[in-house]
């Protein structure tokens, strides 16, 4: 079985390729062959241009698919559907997006409803994940003894990124008992950034303040960083439902599957606490 891997070098799709290590036949498709990582056959490729993918989708059984935010993603999502289409592809494992629908309060969300849709009716194998927000989302966020945030005080079912991985790995391994089912992914409780920053407390021996920021202020903070105006203002809009209580729940999924519940807030803390408060 031949397992090729979108986003290779993200966040998420990284800890998938950590979780794979020991699989056979593992393919991760780069824009850079320079940059791909370490250990696994590499196929050059973009998403976006589809006239690469023919080379690159041959031979492959699995497809973990993973497309980065940004309107262009659904295009992005058809050019790789496709390519498993005409490549003999039997299974797409799709990384979608939690509350993914036509009525998300996010752009996101809706752009992901779109592509869930696709994949569904394309005649492929198919699994969809939705992860919650990502605990690691929040490193950097602590400055001295103050935990910055700004989803308010609305309590989010946020999963460790490590969990994503294992999760996915998981299912590509083991395909076909996952045809047709969708995943929504979160921790094992659900809690507010005043909750976690308690749990700070605890493991730097110190008390630790929670400040929430308006997602306004958030917005101006990542365009002042850099970031595009669209991915700003989408992770504005999923910052105010998270304030709503948006996030505020848990899902069996996870421990169902794996046999074990995912990795507390507490847990991740321990694990990270240098890249949470550098």
């Amino acid at each position: 079985m031949s397992i090729l891997i979108t986003g290779a070098n993200g966040t998420v799709s990284s800890a998938v390729l950590r979780s794979l290590a020991g699989t056979a036949d593992v393919r991760v498709l780069v824009r850079d062959a320079a940059k791909a990582p370490s250990g696994v056959e590499v196929a050059v490729g973009d998403l976006d241009d589809p006239a690469t993918l023919d080379r690159a989708f041959r031979g492959v059984d699995t497809l973990w698919l993973l497309t980065a935010m940004g309107p262009q993603a659904p295009h992005a999502g058809m050019n790789a559907v496709w390519a498993a289409r005409k490549a003999g592809v039997r299974h797409v494992v799709r990384m979608s997006a939690i509350g993914a629908a036509h009525d998300a309060p996010t752009r996101n969300g809706r752009l992901h409803a779109l592509s869930d849709v696709e994949l569904a009716a394309s005649g492929l194998g198919w699994t969809v994940l939705r992860p919650a927000f990502f605990m690691q989302n929040l490193f950097g966020s602590v400055n001295g003894d103050t935990l910055y945030g700004a989803t308010g005080e609305g309590r989010l079912g946020m999963i460790d990124v490590r969990d994503i991985g294992d999760f996915a790995a998981a299912v590509l391994r083991a395909s076909a008992q996952h045809k047709g089912s969708t995943y929504t992914l979160t921790g094992p409780a659900s809690v507010s950034l005043r909750d976690a920053a308690a749990a700070l407390g605890e493991v730097y021996g110190t008390p630790i303040a929670y400040q929430p920021v308006t997602p306004d202020d958030a917005q101006q903070s990542m365009l002042d960083a850099g970031l595009s105006p669209w991915i700003a203002a989408v992770t504005k809009e999923y910052l105010t439902a998270y304030s709503e209580g948006w996030g505020d729940y848990t899902t069996p999924d996870f421990e169902k599957v794996m046999g074990r519940p995912a990795r507390s807030f507490a847990a991740f803390a321990r694990d990270h606490a240098a890249q949470l408060r550098p």
